[in-house]
C-alpha cells in the first residue's frame, strides 16, 4: 500500500475511526508479513528491507503497537554490517543493489532517507536507534557522488532514463537526508555535513537547490533556508583528490574547476542494468564510460542527455558497433563480463585505473587505462580485438553542446569545455539528435580501429576547463607525458613534472622503472620534500604474494603496512606484500625516502 497513506493516517490518527485504522492495519500485514522481517535475503535487502522496517513503523504508530515497533527496529539491524559480496555497503565505500548494481542515487538515496527518518522518529524513545555506522556511509558512499548538488548518473542505475535533472532531484533527496541525520549525529559532524550540503547547494546553479526544495520538500526547504542564511556556517568547497571504489568499478576524480566520474563493468558489476522496460539501450555505460564537468556544465548529463545521446557512442567508451537490441543481456544488472582486473591504484590525490573489457554481447576485448592528473587524464588503450565482423571505436568524448569546435594538428579545442591532445586520424562529429520532441546538440570524438581489429590500440589525453591556447601549449610538449608501455601486458606513463610513474600490469613484467611479479596496479610519486610514495593493489583479489621493484635510489622506509612483509631500500626499492586477496582491491600506500 501507497507508504504516503500511512504518514497521513499517522499524522490524523486520532481522527481515524476503528475501522479506518483497522483497515489499514490489515492491509500492512497483508503486503509486509512479518516474515519478510525475518530472513535478509530476496527482496528483503538493502534499501528494501529499510522501506519494510519503515513501513512496519508506521503500522506500530498507527496501531500504538510495541511488538511491531520492536520487529522494525530489529529488522533494520542487518542493514548496517559491511558486505563482502550481494547487496549492502563495502568497505570501500561502494553501495550495491541487485546484487550487481552500484546504487547510491536511487536505491542508496531512498534507503539513507528511510534510516534518517527512522533515526528522528524514534529519538529519545525506548527504540532510538544507536548504530551509527550510517554516519561514516554518508561521507565514503554517498558525498563522492554528489557534484555541485547533483547526484551523478554512474550511481543510478537504471533511473538514469526517466526524466531530464534525475540526477539534480536524487542530489536534493541525498541533501535533505543528511540534514535530517544531522540531527542525531555529533556536533562536529552535523556542522560539517551541513556546511557540505550549503556548498553544494550555493554551487548548483542549474537547478537552485532551495528553490526546488520549495516545490518537493518543505522539510528540507526548512532546513536548507536555515544553514543558508546562517553566516556561522561556511559552505564547503569541493574536496580535491581522488576516489576509487573497486567492489563497485567506480573511480571519482576532483580537481578545482572540475570533476570525472568513471564507470567500468567487472565481473562482480554489470555493464548496465534494464528493467521495468528502463534504460533498454544503457547497454555501453560500462564500457569505461568517462563522465567529466568543467565548471558551469553541472547540466552535461541532465538536460535530455540519455534519449537523445548516440548509445554506441558514449564518452570514453571502446565498442564494437555491431547492433544490439533493446534490454539486450539478462535484466536487472545481470550482465557481469568475465573479466576480473577491474580497479586500479591511488594514494588519494592521483589514480592509475584500469578496465579488462569484454563487450556486451560481443567478442571485443581490450585493455583499458586511465592516469587521473592535476589537469588531465590520460588515456590507453591495448589489445583491442574483435570478430564481430564490424567496427570497434573508442569515443574520446560526446559532448552535449552547440560550441565551436577547432582542430589542429594533433589536438581538439572545444569552447567552453575544454581541450584533447589526440592522434592525427581522430574522427570528429558535430550534429543534432532529436527523440521524439526534443533535440540536442553533440560534438563527437572517435576513434576508429577498423573492422575486427587484432591488438588495436590509442593514446589520447583529455584537458577538462583548459584553454585553446594551453591545449596547443600541451599537444606541442611530447615530454610531458612519456608512455613507457601500452600492450596487452602492461599500461604505464611517466609524468616527470609531477615526479608520477603509474603501471597496469595485467601481467607480471617490467614497465620503465617498475617492475611486479604478477599482475596489479602500482603508482608512484615523488614529491618535493624529498620523500616518495608507492601505492599497490590487487584489482583480480587473488594474490597471496606480491613483489614490487622500482628501480629507484631509496634510504629507507618512513611508513610502511601490516601487509608489507619485506622492504629492501637501497639502490632499488623492492616491496614483497602478503596475501592481499582480501583486500578487496584497496590500494596500500607505503611512504619512503
Amino acid at each position: 500500500m501507497p507508504k504516503g497513506l500511512l504518514d497521513a493516517a499517522v499524522l490524523i490518527g486520532g481522527y481515524l475511526s476503528e475501522r479506518q485504522s483497522g483497515g489499514l492495519r490489515d492491509a500492512v500485514d497483508h503486503f509486509v508479513p512479518e516474515g519478510w522481517l525475518g530472513c535478509y535475503r530476496g527482496n528483503s535487502t538493502g534499501a528494501n528491507r529499510v522501506d519494510l522496517c519503515l513501513v512496519m513503523l508506521l503500522r506500530a504508530m498507527l496501531r500504538s503497537d510495541p511488538e511491531k515497533a520492536d520487529l522494525a527496529v530489529s529488522a533494520l539491524s542487518p542493514v548496517f554490517p559491511l558486505v563482502e559480496e550481494g547487496d549492502g555497503f563495502y568497505r570501500d565505500g561502494s553501495f550495491i543493489q541487485h546484487t550487481f548494481v552500484p546504487y547510491q542515487g536511487a536505491y542508496g538515496s531512498t534507503l539513507l532517507n528511510g534510516i534518517a527518518t527512522m533515526f528522528a522518529v524514534l529519538r529519545g524513545s525506548p527504540w532510538e536507534i544507536t548504530n551509527e555506522s550510517v554516519f561514516d556511509a554518508v561521507d565514503r558512499s554517498f558525498a563522492p557522488f554528489i557534484h555541485d548538488g547533483f547526484c551523478m548518473d554512474l550511481v543510478r542505475g537504471r533511473g538514469i532514463n526517466r526524466r531530464p535533472y534525475g540526477d539534480h532531484q536524487r542530489g536534493r533527496e541525498i541533501a535533505a537526508s543528511i540534514l535530517m541525520l544531522g540531527d542525531a549525529a555529533a556536533p562536529g559532524v552535523r556542522a560539517r555535513w551541513q556546511g557540505m550540503v550549503k556548498g553544494w547547494a550555493r554551487r548548483n546553479t542549474h537547478q537552485p537547490m532551495l528553490e526546488a526544495a520549495e516545490r518537493d520538500d518543505l522539510a528540507f526547504h526548512a532546513r536548507l533556508a536555515a544553514i543558508l542564511d546562517d553566516d556561522a556556517i561556511p559552505a564547503a568547497d569541493e574536496p580535491v583528490g581522488h576516489r576509487l571504489l573497486p567492489m563497485s568499478a567506480r573511480a571519482v576524480h576532483r580537481r578545482p574547476g572540475w570533476c570525472a566520474g568513471l564507470s567500468m563493468a567487472s565481473d562482480r558489476v554489470g555493464h548496465y542494468e534494464h528493467g521495468n522496460g528502463e534504460n533498454l539501450r544503457g547497454w555501453h555505460t560500462g564500457s569505461g564510460m568517462l563522465y567529466w564537468w568543467a565548471a558551469g556544465h553541472g547540466d552535461q548529463y541532465s538536460d535530455s542527455f540519455w534519449p537523445t545521446v548516440d548509445p554506441y557512442r558514449l564518452p570514453g567508451t571502446t565498442v564494437s558497433t555491431r547492433r544490439l537490441p533493446d534490454g539486450a543481456g539478462a535484466g536487472w544488472g545481470d550482465t557481469c563480463p568475465p573479466g576480473r582486473w577491474v580497479g586500479g591504484a591511488t594514494d588519494g590525490l592521483y589514480a592509475t585505473v584500469g578496465q579488462h573489457l569484454n563487450g556486451l554481447e560481443s567478442t571485443m576485448e581490450a585493455f583499458k587505462s586511465w592516469f587521473f592528473l592535476d589537469d588531465a587524464i590520460v588515456c590507453l588503450g591495448a589489445g583491442i580485438s574483435s570478430q564481430d565482423e564490424v567496427p570497434v571505436e573508442t569515443i574520446v568524448d560526446n559532448r552535449r553542446t552547440e560550441t565551436s569546435l577547432t582542430r589542429g594538428e594533433n589536438w581538439v579545442y572545444l569552447e567552453g569545455h575544454g581541450g584533447y591532445v589526440v592522434p592525427e586520424g581522430v574522427h570528429t562529429l558535430q550534429e543534432k539528435r532529436t527523440y521524439g520532441l526534443v533535440s540536442r546538440s553533440y560534438a563527437t570524438l572517435w576513434l576508429d580501429h577498423g573492422v575486427d581489429p587484432i591488438s588495436a590500440g590509442y593514446f589520447y589525453m583529455l584537458l577538462p576547463g583548459t584553454s585553446a591556447e594551453e591545449t596547443q601549449a600541451r599537444a606541442a610538449d611530447p615530454a610531458w607525458v612519456d608512455v613507457l608501455a601500452n600492450t596487452p601486458r602492461q599500461q604505464a606513463v611517466r609524468i616527470p613534472s609531477l615526479g608520477i610513474t603509474a603501471a597496469n600490469f595485467w601481467n607480471e613484467g617490467t614497465a620503465g622503472p617498475l617492475t611486479a611479479s604478477a599482475p596489479c596496479a602500482v603508482l608512484a610519486r615523488e614529491n618535493p620534500d624529498g620523500t616518495a610514495t608507492v601505492s599497490v593493489s590487487d584489482p583480480r583479489r587473488d594474490l597471496t604474494e606480491l613483489t614490487v621493484t622500482w628501480h629507484r635510489p631509496t634510504t629507507k622506509i618512513l611508513q610502511s603496512h601490516p601487509l608489507v612483509t619485506h622492504a629492501s631500500p637501497g639502490q632499488q626499492l623492492t616491496l614483497t606484500f602478503g596475501d592481499l586477496s582480501n583486500q578487496h582491491g584497496t590500494s596500500i600506500t607505503v611512504t619512503i625516502s
